[in-house]
């Protein structure tokens, strides 16, 4: 009832979902007229853009998206146009299919690559339930409504409601390393009505329940739901739900109902679409080719309008020449209108256009090439898996990072601890040549830490408090334990606390099994069971675990672990031990090691009595009971002795410090994104030296009392002023998912209700913070009124702003952030994270970059301007959605300092010149034109238009764009501050477009001017008054002149430089003396008319002097110009330094004592393992079972041969068990009754409110179960039970 009561007021519980109903599943929704769609998604998926009908018209609509495309397009249709055509159309349009052809077959190859992605993940097999058994059908198979059999290690394909599974309560453990990063495993626990009733396949097929629930969406840690079932009504939560991507562990089988088939997934609706990522420079030559289109639309009307008023009066003078063009002077005028605007369409190159896809290719090949960016251990090399995004490299701003796997390894060691003041650290650092505990017979040889002396200490029992010290380590937890190969595994709810149990495992203190009410642990060679009192569980707020236990003597003693600020304040003393422990645990934390402090006590028999009495009667109250417990529990956790300090180190990738420092000190901003809890998050973010102690971290209270600070002082207009001091400040942003479900409402698409109420049932918090937070909202306030934040007139803001209220929250948070030195996002999901990116491009427009390695990290990937994935342990998701592939986070130092920037140099070099050299040798049309009545005739020889951009000068042009250097690739790196000039777009913009279009025209202006005023009143064999002789005079100037240009530009010589320049001057030559000889011309005059022109121009000595002229007042000048203003411009690359003065009153509490304790982020399994919920039972066994082989046909057989023979060969045995009061008969253990789909069922299962499976596996151990009994409890009485509990 509860759960139709929430869905009611979220007006979001519609979808429907009816168990093992065929007909149900085929439900359609109406569409638009006669189209309709299915409500109900199959579970395949199609991440890839194209298919094989809509490649081709939607590559092409995306390129012809191009300015430049649809440019030439025009140009091609007007050249194919007799009338008005002054080249032939050939010439463009075979360019322009070239270019096209490039294009899309990088688009192809792409989505080759995701195709083959899909197919794998559609056809992985699983077991589908049909008619009375489970038969193997391909994940794409899946529709909603069906029921699913996993087993062990397998990947979860679709969202499932949990039905049943054969552990104890009907639990299941997933890894949820592809949706949130983490390796630890969480449980999930079917619903206790199916946990009872659904005993066997045969019920399962019988199962007819219906799941009333909320539509799709991409809310991946809240469902709400509700399952009607035999008309009772159950409510259902996100613990009942197992995502797509999770991974199941420690299950023999489990049972799951399809709620959410393929993209309407949890996981896919976080995934995102793909987009089409454009560069910088792309964008800016659109709006290029528009301006220079306008342009020359304007200067073809200018001309045009000269001829117009000059042929009026030409055919006055010449009046035969009207007879043979009988045509109006209004047609006349529009054909040489579109005449002039063919002939001026070389101001935008085609050649330009193709050769960039060159450099863009070969600047790729590069990063793919580069020897520094191989990973020896993984064989794993740079990859760019696109060509179009090089250039962008070098602008970047922010970087988004993942944090696990990405920035750490993922790997937790045990580094060092200090026990009773002494510190005990792996001295060497190096793993050990010879096992040191070979005398342990239960070690684990992967541990690595090792320190003689305490060894020493350990095993001669020398000192007490060394013994306690690892006592605690293997009582104070929530690990689970199985025996494998005789030997002890563990899965525990975090990584460091399974390597915090592994430690005391190595050193003599081995967990070996617990039950409800006991722990057995195995002290150096002796086994010694605990009797559990009573286990507090860590919490958010509570930040430590303890447990209380009576040890075989008979004594009761209290262990405790926890994060140094709450375990040190309930201590009994403080002596000169605890004075030292503090001290080495600020060191610890210097070092940014996972510290926990632990510490114990022994408890006297009646104040036990008094505190159980107490804490009964929380136990038993209807209201406040969390807060009564945590009462309870203080009261217990006082007086405690220290015992020392344990540290671990989540490892970190390699150079990731190194990294971080040079990439801040490029300007770039490192913003972490991650699923960890923000203790952990933060602990790294000091690891890698994204935070500092000198940092003002703000969290979400302080964040929001600096924006309703700002609301009341100011309006949007000045929000850059009234946050500009902010800059000054050294700061550090710490939010998490919750905040930024509330903050970014309108970025992303669900109903605000459910965003709003997703998180309105909040526990009871400790009232100890809520002190610190109000004495920090002062801080917060003082720091405004110190840095004097203007303080504007009171007025309607809404009114002011024209934005709505969210939508200014979210300006003013991300303007704030920008301000920050460093932000880190916890707990966020995949979809949080792409928001995150969208809200930074949205109010900042910069370059940003996301890198990550998992499944949670697609989004965001997809969403940033730049994608890299790196090669982890998370699958290969991240890597095929992205633009770059990298095997470790530091390679992104040389990959953006190096390759990006000699990338967006070497194209902005590229663009630059291809403008001036374009505009110096075109421009001449238009001045000829001046003299040629404007009637749109040529200046130069046809041929000299067609090669001058082909081959006269493209070998040094294409040279610059993949190979020119400023600095080489060491002094990138160590001058980081270089990078600066991409980021601000130094390189190529509108100023330096129309410094190039007016470098371009004075050297034209300069060419043909001065061979004008030579040839002025002269005649003769030697003149310029032909002309033939005037054009070559112009293009050997205009040719020579962006020769010597680009040798004035090159700063990276090498012999391919000479060579190119070379090769140019020697296909003019050998060119000219070809499309000049007197053979072609014989064979065709009008294809070949300049007849020995060249050879008759450089045979006259005047004509080279005014060459050489030309060239000089092209040269000299501007290279006067560089040089003086070389030596007096300073260099802007380098940032703005600000001085941070020092400000203790706003530092936050305990600077220097940072503690990540070794917990998971929600409590651990104390309540399950209490409860004896997760613990097997001894009982007597049942024949009827849900774990059987399901039933193979040869049609139904998975794509993988050797993935289904393991599954249809494999047959479950129950275990054989030994109990105190009789023995399973082996009747009742027969495979027969296994493998049966159908089973007959016996009334033990309503007797004992167990599964068989419960009753037939326990632990080996006669001790440890030995005492149980087993009442006769109907299902009724354990919901009532469950219920209390």
């Amino acid at each position: 009832a509860l759960g139709i009561h929430v869905c009611q007021n979220l007006l979001t519980c519609t979808w429907e979902v009816k168990a093992n109903n065929y007909v149900f599943q085929k439900k359609f929704k109406k569409g638009f007229l006669c189209w309709r769609k299915k409500k109900y998604k199959s579970n395949a998926i199609h991440t890839a853009k194209y298919n094989i009908f809509s490649f081709l018209p939607l590559n092409l609509y995306e390129q012809f998206h191009r300015m430049s495309n649809l440019y030439f397009l025009l140009i091609v249709i007007l050249q194919a146009i007799p009338e008005i055509s002054t080249l032939p159309w050939f010439t463009l349009f075979a360019p322009l299919v070239c270019l096209v052809i490039i294009r899309a077959s990088r688009d192809l190859v792409d989505d080759i690559g995701r195709h083959r992605s899909d197919r794998a993940i559609n056809n992985r097999p699983c077991q589908i339930l049909r008619g009375k058994s489970f038969t193997w059908r391909k994940w794409k198979n899946l529709c909603v409504g069906d029921v699913v059999c996993l087993r062990k290690d397998s990947i979860v394909p679709a969202d499932l409601l949990l039905l049943a599974s054969t552990e104890p309560s009907s639990l299941c453990y997933v890894e949820t390393a592809d949706i949130d990063g983490e390796t630890n495993l969480k449980f999930r626990q079917a619903l206790t009505v199916t946990h009872h009733e659904l005993t066997s396949i045969r019920r399962i097929a019988a199962f007819h329940g219906t799941v009333i629930c909320e539509e799709p969406n991409s809310r991946m840690h809240n469902f709400v739901g509700s399952l009607e079932w035999n008309n009772k009504i159950y409510p259902l939560d996100i613990g009942n739900l197992l995502l797509r991507g999770c991974k199941v562990r420690n299950v023999d089988a489990c049972y799951g109902l399809v709620i959410y088939a393929g993209v309407d997934t949890k996981i896919m609706m976080n995934c995102g679409k793909i987009h089409l990522k454009r560069t910088k420079i792309d964008l800016l030559m659109n709006k290029l080719v528009v301006v220079i289109f306008l342009s020359l639309v304007l200067i073809s009307l200018a001309l045009t309008l000269g001829f117009r008023v000059m042929i009026k009066d030409f055919k006055l003078k010449h009046y035969y020449v009207s007879a043979k063009y009988p045509r109006t002077v209004t047609m006349e005028s529009f054909f040489i209108f579109w005449g002039f605007l063919i002939l001026l369409s070389t101001m935008v190159p085609m050649a330009m256009f193709i050769l960039a896809e060159f450099i863009y290719l070969g600047n790729s090949l590069f990063i793919s090439w580069d020897t520094e960016m191989y990973y020896e251990p993984q064989d794993t090399q740079a990859k760019a898996r696109s060509t179009s995004l090089n250039d962008q490299l070098g602008q970047v701003q922010y970087i988004f990072s993942d944090k696990t796997g990405t920035l750490t390894q993922n790997v937790m060691n045990f580094n060092k601890c200090c026990i009773n003041g002494n510190v005990y650290d792996n001295k060497d650092g190096t793993p050990y040549q010879e096992n040191p505990y070979r005398w342990n017979k239960f070690a684990d040889g992967k541990l690595l830490f090792y320190n003689k002396q305490l060894l020493h200490i350990v095993r001669h029992r020398q000192d007490k408090v060394v013994q306690e010290f690892w006592r605690v380590l293997a009582i104070c937890h929530t690990v689970m334990v199985q025996e494998k190969d005789n030997l002890p595994s563990y899965q525990a709810a975090s990584p460091d606390e399974e390597a915090l149990v592994t430690a005391a495992r190595n050193f003599g203190y081995v967990f070996r099994s617990r039950t409800q009410d006991t722990i057995t642990v195995v002290e150096l060679g002796e086994e010694r069971v605990y009797q559990v009192l009573a286990m507090m569980d860590f919490n958010s707020t509570r930040k430590r675990m303890s447990v209380l236990v009576r040890n075989p003597e008979g004594s009761i003693c209290l262990y405790t672990k926890g994060a140094d600020t709450v375990v040190l304040e309930r201590l009994r003393k403080r002596g000169e031990t605890e004075i030292t422990t503090e001290e080495i645990l600020a060191a610890f934390a210097e070092q940014t090691l996972r510290t926990l402090c632990l510490a114990y006590k022994e408890v006297a028999e009646d104040a036990y009595e008094e505190w159980e009495s107490q804490h009964h009667e929380a136990c038993l109250l209807l209201q406040n009971r969390a807060k009564a417990l945590h009462q309870v529990y203080n009261n217990m956790e006082q007086n405690l002795e220290l015992l020392g300090v344990t540290a671990i180190e989540d490892k970190l990738q390699d150079g990731v410090p190194d990294t971080i420092k040079c990439l801040k000190k490029a300007n770039i901003k490192v913003w972490v994104l991650t699923g960890d809890k923000q203790e952990t998050a933060i602990n790294i973010g000091f690891a890698c030296q994204l935070l500092t102690e000198n940092m003002l971290i703000l969290e979400e209270k302080e964040i929001n009392r600096i924006l309703e600070i700002y609301w009341e002082n100011s309006n949007l207009q000045n929000s850059s002023d009234n946050l500009k001091f902010l800059s000054q400040v050294n700061m550090a942003m710490v939010i998490n998912g919750e905040f930024l479900d509330q903050l970014l409402l309108s970025l992303h698409n669900e109903p605000r209700a459910l965003v709003r109420n997703a998180v309105a049932d909040e526990a009871w918090h400790e009232p100890g913070p809520v002190r610190r937070d109000f004495l920090q909202a002062r801080r917060i306030s003082q720091f405004f009124r110190n840095f004097g934040a203007p303080v504007a007139s009171m007025q309607s803001k809404t009114s002011n702003t024209h934005e709505s209220p969210e939508v200014w929250r979210e300006h003013a948070f991300a303007d704030l952030a920008s301000r920050c030195q460093a932000v880190i996002c916890c707990r966020v999901t995949p979809k949080q994270k792409a928001l995150i990116v969208a809200l930074v491009k949205k109010y900042h427009k910069v370059v940003t970059l996301a890198i990550g390695d998992g499944a949670n990290d697609v989004n965001m990937i997809k969403t940033a301007d730049i994608g890299v994935g790196l090669t982890g342990q998370e699958g290969m998701q991240a890597v095929q959605n992205s633009d770059y592939v990298l095997a470790q986070f530091r390679f992104l130092q040389r990959l953006l300092l190096v390759h990006g920037r000699w990338s967006y140099m070497r194209v902005c070099k590229f663009l630059r010149f291809f403008f001036y050299k374009t505009v110096a040798c075109m421009m001449g049309q238009i001045w000829f034109s001046f003299y040629s009545g404007f009637t749109a005739q040529p200046l130069y020889e046809g041929w000299f238009l067609a090669l001058f951009n082909l081959l006269y000068s493209t070998l040094p042009v294409l040279y610059i764009g993949l190979f020119e250097q400023d600095v080489n690739a060491e002094q990138s790196l160590e001058m980081p501050s270089l990078y600066v000039a991409g980021q601000k777009d130094e390189l190529f913009n509108y100023c330096v477009f129309l410094q190039a279009i007016a470098h371009g025209m004075v050297t034209s202006l300069v060419n043909f001017f001065m061979t004008v005023w030579a040839s002025q009143d002269t005649a003769g064999p030697a003149s310029l008054s032909d002309y033939q002789s005037f054009a070559v005079v112009v293009a050997l100037s205009g040719l020579l002149s962006v020769t010597i240009e680009v040798i004035l530009v090159i700063k990276y010589w090498t012999v391919l430089c000479v060579a190119t320049i070379l090769l140019s001057c020697g296909f003019y030559a050998v060119m000219t003396c070809v499309t000049q000889s007197f053979w072609l011309y014989r064979i065709s005059p009008p294809t070949f008319p300049f007849l020995y022109a060249d050879y008759n121009v450089l045979t006259q000595s005047s004509h080279l002097l005014l060459i050489l002229l030309n060239v000089s007042l092209n040269t000299l000048p501007m290279l006067a110009i560089r040089v003086i203003h070389k030596g007096h411009s300073a260099p802007s690359w380098y940032p703005e330094v600000f001085t941070v003065e020092s400000m203790p009153y706003i530092c936050r509490e305990s600077p220097g004592r940072r503690s990540s304790y070794a917990f998971s982020h929600h409590e651990g399994y104390a309540n399950l393992i209490t409860q004896g919920t997760i613990l097997r039972k001894s009982t007597e066994a049942s024949g009827e079972t849900l774990y059987e082989s399901p039933t193979v046909s040869d049609e139904e057989l998975p794509s993988s041969p050797k993935e289904a023979f393991q599954y249809s060969r494999k047959t479950s045995f129950l275990r054989k068990i030994n109990q105190h009061q009789g023995k399973v008969s082996s009747e009742d253990l027969q495979p027969s009754t296994m493998n049966s789909s159908f089973t007959e069922e016996r009334q033990s299962t309503f007797i004992t409110g167990t599964h068989p499976w419960e009753e037939a596996q326990s632990y080996q151990k006669g001790s440890d179960l030995g005492n149980l009994s087993v009442s006769s409890t109907t299902p009724q009485q354990l919901d009532k039970k469950n219920q209390i509990a």
